[in-house]
């Protein structure tokens, strides 16, 4: 998820991916991200900071999964 705003005192962060936004924590993160940075997130926590490359490259494997999933029925 992208992080969009960033509040150190309450040790949170905005992130947003595809247009939903949520907040979530920072405390258990790898580094403390900036606005632009990426974080995987897990249960409300920044798990990892990865930089756009790394982003970038996970968000394309998402897709293609998300191409070839099969349907629900």
């Amino acid at each position: 998820m992208k992080v969009v705003k960033v509040n150190l005192a309450k040790n949170v962060a905005k992130v947003d991916i595809g247009g939903t936004q949520q907040w979530i924590r920072l405390d258990i993160v790898n580094e403390v991200p900036k606005i632009g940075d990426y974080v995987i997130v897990h249960a409300g926590f920044a798990i990892y900071r990865l930089d756009e490359k790394e982003a970038q490259e996970t968000l394309s494997l998402f897709e293609e999964m998300l191409r070839h999933e099969a349907p629900l029925h």
